[in-house]
């Protein structure tokens, strides 16, 4: 039938620690409920029974039953020791090994929190993609236009425009906007005109004046702009004399001599339609310059690395598999050579037109005979074409499906020149590649296994940033010096301003690590944030329901759904429902499959669970629905009471078949995942096999799902993150994130602070008939039933639910019932006489590694019953 379970949270936000386990309720619900008045004291039974034209509920006083004190008082700040759980073994190994979360990583250095990492549903429209520091500012470019951050507001709190907290930078340094604009995919600063330089989706180049007064009242707008080009502008550069370099898709670069930015700057701002055209008429198209009848010297890839060498007055110009090197006074092209330092003489016949239509008109106005021969070599060049076509591609497919792509992960995805003068390099392969400053590769080095995002120098270091979130330091030799997982999220930006390197991440936090880093003050300041940690944290009690219903394809009413969920939820703020068998036939399991290939998910069954639940939950005025998933018949969905909301966010989704051939959803499960207070949760909502000796095959489903489930995001939110982000950054989201995780391969779900299962999980009791099962739950003999669960029994074997807990079950099996007739004489009294058993079960793991250790979400949840 159903169940459902209540947690309380304690101290979830920052504080990693607890000295005392916290008391939570759970709430079993199955034909039977206990429910406890705390008014009076007294005891209720309640009977959920089926007579197929809806649930209804029979309530009779339990007498002669005692009551275990709650421990918590109305405000939930007493605490006693929880009532006893039954904890699987095999947990803390492996991919069961909890993950170790305090409020400040333990192997981190003390870093400048500038923007913490916001909610991505707060993002929307206003992602960061890039930043850059002049000497007083950090400027961010994101898909609105830019922001800027004062140093010296550095340590003051966020208050967002107009004195207005923003959602998703409550906690953020206050900072400036400006009016909105076409996204801002690169930035550089001109020290010598005290300017910020944009290049925009649109386009088009902007200035900002780094020295204009800005007001929290009103939104900033750009100095000097003009068109750059059709397409998106990807990098941008000034050269040691001053010229505008920038680089577009196709191996296009351009450049703006630096006499018309100069003369376009001095103009007045009335004059700023002449200043534009002043630049516009300026440009000088480097790859036209290159280029005779159609064969151009240079890649076609796209330029998303410009590099400007002011000790050899060089500009140094990257596609993804290739290097243009060029001189930067007479902007001639010198050199041109491979990721690998090998010079390419070939030429890039990517523009060079199709003459064989024009060649097939010549042939008309000749004599017979050479239109014969004409044709005839028309014939062998088209076939060799259509050869070299064919082997082409099968080579394309071939590196495809050997898993790809050594091309790909020999990407260059970031340049950086180095204080000795020598050019490095970074791949999407992790690679880190040493060049002098006349394009000859000297050494390379691999100290990570990921990908490669962006780098900065500064003095004797190198600084690395990592799709995994980890950034180095390196000598100028290479060696490494220091590593720390510095964001959760792919780094996908650093830059150097004032005492600081500031690390952007995908997610849109930005952090700032000393220059001195790593250095003997990083052990003074650990050891001085360790002994004020009340300063820098703050604990957030809430609770959580978790509820699953097996709804055999029917439909309750809305005042059975009041009674199983309006009394339980008074004092709840999350809420998680968990359904099975929503929807099934053949038919539908089939056009299920189909259409999640495609992406599709939901029916109108599934949305009216959800509308329904909805209202018993108050949903809009109480509690807000933050995400829901459906596979099939399973269905899985999450509310959260808006006084909590904002403290909510980043919801992933994900879905696992284990029906035939790992293909069909009749069984199987969905998650969801979330944030909360800056922990990650997980729900997931199962249906294993069937069937009494299925035990196998439901200890399989749970591995399967445990291992494979990953979680996604919305496709609307990736729209808007993936524009104008590396390719490698981009890459990450075609894959598992744990493949390229600091976890080393760890699945989703063994990252998560917590994880909750919930469902018709379908395990029998074992070695017991049908009429002593029912003896024995009548006479509420509970304790020698255990004994015979199969899933107690397996979990205590290590094979399922490894490391997960569960309360001591004292309520009779849910399974399984007879419609229509109420109480312990419902259960199946047909020719099967299915033996009864606890199908329908919720089990959770925490973060604490051990059942006497702390637990990082504050305080332990554990589970208790009311008996």
């Amino acid at each position: 039938m159903d169940g459902i379970k209540d947690y309380e949270v304690h101290g979830l936000d920052h504080n990693p620690s607890c000295t005392q386990p916290a008391r939570e309720k759970v709430y079993h619900k199955g034909t039977h409920n206990l429910i406890h008045n705390n008014n009076d004291g007294s005891l209720r039974e309640e009977e959920l029974y089926n007579d197929g034209e809806g649930s209804h509920l029979v309530n009779r006083k339990v007498e002669g039953v005692g009551v275990v004190a709650d421990g918590l008082d109305d405000n939930h700040h007493h605490h006693q020791s929880p009532l006893a759980e039954f904890e699987g073994t095999g947990g803390g190994v492996g991919s069961f090994k909890v993950p170790a979360r305090a409020p400040l990583h333990p192997a981190r250095p003390t870093y400048l929190e500038i923007r913490p990492h916001p909610l991505k549903e707060t993002q929307v429209g206003k992602f960061l993609r890039t930043i850059v520091c002049s000497e007083t500012q950090l400027w961010a470019g994101q898909e609105s236009g830019v922001r800027v951050w004062n140093f010296s507001d550095q340590y003051e709190c966020g208050i967002g425009i107009g004195g207005r907290a923003r959602r998703g930078d409550e906690d953020a340094a206050p900072f400036y906007e400006s009016a909105d604009i076409s996204p801002a995919l690169c930035l550089m600063f001109d020290s010598g005109n005290k300017l910020i330089w944009s290049g925009h989706k649109d386009g088009k180049i902007r200035s900002w004046r780094t020295d204009q007064p800005n007001s929290d009242d009103s939104l900033f707008k750009e100095s000097l702009s003009w068109n750059a080009h059709r397409g998106p502008v990807l990098s941008l550069m000034l050269s040691s004399y001053g010229d505008i370099w920038s680089g577009f898709e196709g191996g296009i670069i351009k450049v703006w001599p630096w006499e018309a930015v100069q003369k376009s700057l001095s103009l007045s701002s009335d004059e700023t339609h002449i200043a534009s055209l002043l630049v516009e008429r300026s440009l000088v198209n480097l790859r036209s310059q290159v280029t005779v009848n159609g064969a151009c010297s240079i890649s076609s890839s796209d330029v998303k690395c410009l590099l400007s060498d002011h000790v050899r007055a060089k500009v140094w110009a990257s596609g993804s598999l290739s290097f243009s090197l060029w001189d930067a006074r007479t902007r001639e092209l010198l050199k041109v050579y491979n990721v690998d330092g090998q010079i390419e003489n070939g030429v890039d016949m990517s523009s060079v037109p199709d003459h064989t239509v024009e060649d097939e008109s010549n042939v008309k106005s000749v004599s017979k005979s050479k239109k014969e021969k004409s044709q005839g070599g028309n014939f062998f060049q088209r076939s060799r074409n259509a050869i070299m076509g064919a082997a082409g591609a099968v080579r394309r497919v071939a590196t495809k499906g050997s898993g790809a792509s050594s091309e790909d992960s020999r990407k260059t995805e970031a340049l950086v020149l180095s204080s000795d003068g020598m050019i490095w390099s970074g791949c999407s392969n992790g690679l880190l590649v040493q060049w002098d400053g006349n394009g000859n590769r000297l050494q390379d080095f691999h100290h990570h296994p990921c990908a490669v995002l962006c780098l900065c120098a500064h003095g004797s270091r190198i600084w690395v940033g990592y799709i995994s979130g980890m950034v180095q330091v390196l000598d100028l030799e290479g060696n490494l010096v220091a590593n720390w997982v510095a964001h959760t999220d792919p780094v996908i930006k650093m830059a150097i301003g004032g005492d600081y390197v500031f690390s952007l991440a995908n997610h849109g936090g930005i952090r700032g690590w000393t220059l001195a880093t790593p250095g003997p003050i990083d052990h003074i300041l650990q050891s001085e944030r360790a002994q004020k940690r009340h300063l820098y944290t703050r604990q957030e009690n809430f609770k959580i329901l978790v509820g699953t219903w097996n709804v055999a394809e029917g439909k309750t009413s809305q005042e059975a759904l009041a009674t199983w969920l309006s009394s339980a939820i008074l004092d709840v703020e999350i809420v998680v429902i968990g359904l099975q068998e929503v929807e099934m036939g053949a038919g539908f399991l089939a056009m299920s499959a189909a259409k999640e290939t495609v992406g599709l998910e939901g029916t109108s069954s599934g949305q009216w669970w959800l509308d329904a639940i909805g209202k018993t939950l108050d949903e809009g005025s109480s509690f807000e629905r933050v995400g829901s998933r459906q596979l099939a018949g399973l269905l899985i969905a999450i509310w959260v009471r808006k006084t909590l909301r904002v403290h909510v966010g980043d919801l992933d989704v994900a879905a696992v078949a284990c029906g035939l051939g790992r293909a069909i959803g009749n069984k199987g499960g969905v998650g969801l995942r979330l944030r909360v207070f800056d922990r990650i949760m997980c729900f997931v909502n199962c249906h294993f096999a069937a069937h009494l000796e299925a035990v196998n095959r439901r200890n399989a489903d749970f591995d399967h799902i445990y291992r494979t489930m990953a979680f996604t995001r919305s496709s609307n939110l990736l729209d808007n993150v993936t524009a104008g982000v590396s390719s490698a950054a981009q890459m990450l989201r075609g894959t598992d994130a744990a493949a390229i995780s600091p976890g080393k391969g760890k699945p989703d779900l063994a990252e998560a602070d917590m994880v909750i299962f919930c469902g018709d999980l379908n395990y029998r009791l074992f070695g017991i008939s049908y009429d002593e099962a029912r003896d024995f739950v009548s006479q509420r003999c509970f304790d020698w039933l255990r004994e015979k669960d199969q899933l107690r029994a397996e979990m205590k074997a290590g094979k399922v639910f490894q490391g997960m807990r569960e309360a001591i079950i004292k309520f009779p099996p849910t399974y399984k019932f007879d419609k229509g007739k109420p109480g312990l004489g419902g259960y199946d009294s047909g020719e099967k006489k299915r033996i009864p058993a606890w199908c329908d079960r919720v089990l959770y793991r925490d973060s604490r590694a051990a059942p006497s250790m702390p637990c990082s979400l504050g305080s332990p949840v554990a589970a208790s019953i009311l008996q």
